[in-house]
């Protein structure tokens, strides 16, 4: 109830205080959706994309200047590929300056789909440095925001129940408060501050008394002087192809052929609200000529179980990336971990010619030991570790050549090389190899793979699409890979192959209709027990129709039907998911709207689906539909004024095959699972 009080007030007060600020015209490109969905529909995990959807629609209001971006700004943008960059830059340095946006349309590579995508997230204009600045200047030429976030399950669920002080339960209540805070000035000084508290969280009481259980602060300064960028708390680095050094967001294979390849954005603000994924102290680009030289150093207290043995010595048995904290449990682990970290990235650019190398150095307060499965034989133990990397990129003419190199000092090593060819102005190719060892180890590590992580793993990853004009796209790839030893439910070195094909038909502006097949062979063990376990087959196939339309400048309607089929052992299990997305945006009313209606039944958890949905501003959904029945939700957003909008979502599952949602702590009583979000952001 505090939060909810301070929620409202704040609310007044702000909208009182709207009159006495500048205004500025907001705007919110439904394209950021668009790319987000079609970047997230190829996984088959949730995952969460708060952060970029942050950075698009930043871009969406402060569009990058094409006479003034770089190679690592445009890499932040994942739909445009590397050829793509590459073609913009040398556009530039043989023409001059961009006199307009629609000079996109004459460069080498650009077809109109991707002009279409990149648009509205660029400009031509001129951003003065940091020069002259006064405190009336900066509040006069900044942009802030002040967001607020309200969420909860309305079915109890029994982690809330128990009073039972001697068993696991949650210590919180089953609300969800996020607090976002972002001021900017001119994309050169920006600051970001991030407050939440996760359901099932103590809140002001316990040893969360001082409030949130996650703090987070990043300011970030650009062009001073020598220093092109300097990041004072929490960042994120992104090098080469991810094989040392790789935070935030990374997508894997999937229907954009930009995937095969990472784009290092180099060293970033972390906006995002997951607590695990990031780098937290001080780090800087240093620029020199056609160098550039990173260091970086961090202290972080990690949550997992830190023991002390009986000589004296503190063990590491695990480190949770969960970021709830609300059992006794989670409590006591919280932050019990310290890790050190430092290291340097040097980056040389000549022409199309890009040259790095990345060295890091962690460490632990105590040593991480495994519980001794054969699987674990070659896992990383001890309190401390190095990692050294080298990565390139080059491009001549229509073709890109990429790759990264890394060792783990004492241990294993890991490449990855590829390329990406424009083979003819419709039809593109790419090709990858891939080789992780299994006793290479890198804590930040998140590269190409059918994995997890980079570790025991070699495969080779290719395709193409074919283009034959702007309305229709065809995208195929095949990825074949084998683990050298075992892994998780694999008791034998195994392999497997991703298959994939998705053909496209766009209506220039209205719409489009995309029908994709899947294939995907694994091996696990079955299900027999020692001796006579063994490794099997496991097949999966999808099939999917998707199709979208916009009715008017007011009505736009969005289908999916999805079929899923797993075998394993002669066992066939089957899934389907069908729904209908409607969304109105009445055009003399400060409101807009979007639902969905979806049925879904599977055989059993193998024959799970996901699909994305849309969700208020900033949040991420991604959930899984499992069992029988259906789920339907609606999102709304009500703009007071050209400053202060309010979002408001509820969704409800129904399942037709239980009387229980959930496990464990997490179940409720019913079929029924009902949960709802509440909104509120003022700017000035």
């Amino acid at each position: 109830m505090r939060f909810i009080s301070v929620f409202i007030l704040t609310a007044a007060v702000l909208s009182g205080y709207s009159t006495l600020v500048k205004s500025q015209t907001w705007g919110e490109s439904p394209v950021v959706e668009q790319i987000v969905e079609q970047l997230v529909e190829e996984s088959d995990k949730e995952i969460e994309v708060d952060e970029l959807l942050e950075l698009l629609r930043h871009y969406s209001i402060r569009p990058i200047d094409l006479n003034k971006t770089d190679e690592r700004e445009l890499a932040t943008l994942l739909f445009l590929s590397p050829i793509q960059i590459a073609s913009l830059l040398a556009h530039r340095k043989q023409a001059g300056k961009f006199l307009s946006v629609l000079e996109l349309q004459g460069i080498d590579h650009f077809d109109l789909p991707t002009i279409e995508r990149l648009s509205p997230f660029v400009t031509v204009s001129a951003i003065s440095p940091l020069r002259g600045l006064t405190w009336q200047k900066l509040y006069d030429d900044s942009e802030q925001q002040l967001m607020l976030r309200y969420g909860t399950v309305f079915e109890k669920q029994q982690g809330y129940l128990i009073t039972d002080s001697t068993r696991s339960r949650y210590l919180g209540d089953a609300n969800r408060y996020m607090l976002r805070y972002r001021f900017n000035f001119r994309n050169r000084l920006r600051l970001a501050v991030n407050m939440e508290k996760d359901a099932g969280e103590p809140f002001f009481r316990e040893k969360q008394r001082y409030g949130f259980d996650h703090y987070g602060v990043s300011l970030y300064v650009k062009d001073l002087g020598v220093f092109k960028e300097v990041l004072l708390g929490n960042y994120a680095l992104q090098i080469g192809q991810g094989l040392v050094m790789w935070n935030g967001l990374s997508f894997g294979k999937g229907a954009m052929i930009t995937s095969s390849a990472r784009q290092g954005a180099g060293l970033r603000s972390y906006t995002s609200m997951n607590e695990h994924n990031y780098l937290s102290g001080i780090a800087t680009r240093l620029s020199f000529g056609n160098w550039d030289v990173t260091p970086f150093v961090s202290l972080r207290k990690l949550s997992g179980n830190r023991s002390m043995t009986a000589d004296g010595n503190y063990i590491i048995s695990s480190i949770s990336t969960s970021g709830l904290h609300r059992t006794p449990n989670e409590l006591r682990n919280r932050r019990a971990i310290n890790q050190g970290v430092v290291g340097l990235d040097i980056t040389y650019r000549y022409k199309r010619l890009k040259l790095g190398a990345i060295g890091i150095y962690t460490q632990y307060d105590g040593t991480i030991v495994r519980n001794g499965a054969p699987r674990h034989a070659y896992a990383f133990e001890g309190d401390r570790l190095a990692n050294i990397g080298v990565n390139y990129q080059y491009t001549f003419k229509n073709m890109y050549l990429f790759g990264e190199t890394a060792h783990e000092y004492g241990r294993g090593w890991a490449t990855l090389n590829g390329l990406i060819a424009s083979l003819h102005p419709k039809i593109s190719a790419f090709a990858t190899y891939r080789n992780y060892q299994r006793n290479y180890h890198a804590v930040f590590a998140q590269a190409l793979g059918e994995g997890s992580a980079v570790v025991n793993e070699e495969g080779i990853y290719t395709g193409f699409m074919f283009h034959p004009n702007r309305k229709i796209e065809w995208v195929n790839y095949i990825d074949v890979f084998r683990f050298p030893w075992l892994r998780y439910r694999v008791d034998e070195p195994s392999e497997g192959m991703d298959v994939l094909s998705q053909l496209t038909y766009t209506w220039y502006k209205i719409g489009r209709i995309s029908l994709r097949y899947r294939h995907r062979l694994k091996q696990e063990n079955n299900s027999e027990r020692p001796p006579n376990r063994a490794v099997v087959d496991v097949l999966k196939d999808q099939l999917r129709l998707a199709f979208q339309y916009k009715l008017s400048k007011q009505w736009e309607i969005r289908s999916r039907a999805e079929a899923v089929r797993y075998e394993k052992q002669r066992r066939i299990d089957f899934g389907w998911l069908a729904y209908q997305d409607v969304f109105w945006k009445p055009t003399r009313l400060p409101l807009q709207a979007n639902m969905r209606f979806a049925m879904f039944s599977t055989d059993s958890y193998d024959a799970r689906l996901y699909a994305y949905e849309n969700d208020v501003l900033y949040a991420s959904a991604f959930p899984m539909y499992n069992g029988k029945g259906g789920r339907s939700y609606i999102n709304l957003r009500y703009r007071v004024g050209r400053k202060i909008d309010f979002w408001l979502r509820y969704s409800q599952n129904h399942y037709l095959d239980t009387e229980t949602v959930g496990s464990g702590l997490d179940r409720s009583d019913g079929p029924r699972r009902s949960a709802i979000k509440v909104q509120f952001r003022y700017r000035w």
